[in-house]
């Protein structure tokens, strides 16, 4: 493998097992329900990180701003801000359908989305190369280790409680719904990257790493998705009255701390992702992407093996976990090879 695509592979993986990981603190947070540490995960995550990252790292970042044409920025900030609609709509998508299948459809559809349709608007004479061939081979593989990955966590659920409500009817329909809207919107994130590559090129002009010049796309989509999730855990807050648990005595400082070091290691992630997909050359955000949302799920299904989220679950559900993984990592394997070409 060259070796700079060997980096690249590896930087985008590394992001995945980052975005993978970040909810793992919210396990320790029992005190606050979930829009209280959302809402501090979301402005460290979507808007203070991030801009501190970007003026740190992008030379003149005003100037770019000022010098790239009104079409890019809307772009960014309209994908930007589709992309937290979808990552509201996951969770009231995985609420009607359960984890599993939930994040089975979403995740599935934001793999397949945000590479395909950047690849047949932006290069379509790729299509039919060896990049292209692996990506199609490598997103089926995605979409397949997800299934089975859903399927073991549903029958973990079903064992884990003989009480499992019926997921049929009205509700579960609608929840099908919000999970494929879900899917679609969170792939928006992949098109500001993609679409916001002038972006990239003047912060280059202006001094920027070839590693860090995607930074200000960042900041710009992800403080447009802040806005929903924003709206919606004051939303939440306002109707549950959870505001004061931000100062209850049960919640000390370790909740806040521990919120902020989601939104730290999240955005860490997207900025790996970012350096590794500049690496991958031309078709990086198209190529990476499926990487980056495979690995997120083999990190979910890990921390959920060492949170004890497995235990007591048949060898059944093991296997399809299992087979999920294998899956997901041959299909790493599969589009890095294509990264090649």
């Amino acid at each position: 493998m060259v070796p700079q695509v060997g980096w690249g592979v590896g930087l985008v993986v590394l992001g995945g097992f980052l975005n993978g990981s970040f909810a793992f603190p919210m396990k320790r947070m029992p005190a606050w329900r979930w829009e209280n540490s959302w809402l501090v995960y979301a402005l460290v995550a979507m808007v203070t990180v991030p801009w501190i990252f970007t003026i740190a790292t992008t030379p003149n970042w005003r100037s770019v701003c000022q010098q790239a044409s009104w079409s890019t920025l809307m772009k960014v900030m309209i994908f930007g801000f589709g992309w937290g609609v979808g990552s509201t709509l996951f969770g009231l998508g995985i609420r009607r359908v359960g984890m599993a299948l939930g994040f089975a459809i979403i995740l599935g559809i934001t793999a397949s989305v945000g590479s395909l349709l950047p690849l047949v608007v932006l290069h379509p004479e790729q299509f039919w190369t060896r990049q292209g061939h692996a990506l199609m081979l490598g997103l089926l593989l995605v979409i397949s280790g997800v299934l089975l990955c859903s399927m073991a966590g549903r029958l973990r659920e079903r064992e884990a409680s003989a009480q499992a409500e019926d997921a049929g009817g009205r509700a579960f329909g609608l929840g099908l719904v919000i999970c494929v809207l879900s899917g679609i919107f969170s792939a928006m994130l992949n098109f500001s990257f993609v679409f916001g590559k002038q972006l990239q090129e003047l912060s280059l002009a202006y001094g920027a790493r070839p590693t860090m010049a995607a930074n200000l796309i960042w900041a710009l989509a992800l403080s447009a998705g802040f806005l929903a999730n924003a709206a919606y855990c004051g939303y939440l807050l306002q109707t549950n009255h959870t505001w004061p648990l931000y100062v209850s005595h049960d919640a000390g400082g370790g909740y806040w701390l521990g919120a902020v070091l989601m939104g730290f290691v999240w955005f860490s992630g997207i900025a790996v992702y970012g350096m590794g997909g500049a690496m991958l050359g031309t078709l990086g955000g198209i190529l990476g992407w499926p990487l980056f949302m495979a690995t997120i799920i083999i990190a979910g299904n890990l921390w959920g093996a060492v949170t004890g989220e497995w235990a007591g679950a048949s060898r059944r559900s093991y296997a399809y976990s299992l087979a999920g993984i294998m899956v997901l990592m041959l299909a790493i394997y599969v589009i890095s090879l294509g990264s090649t070409a």
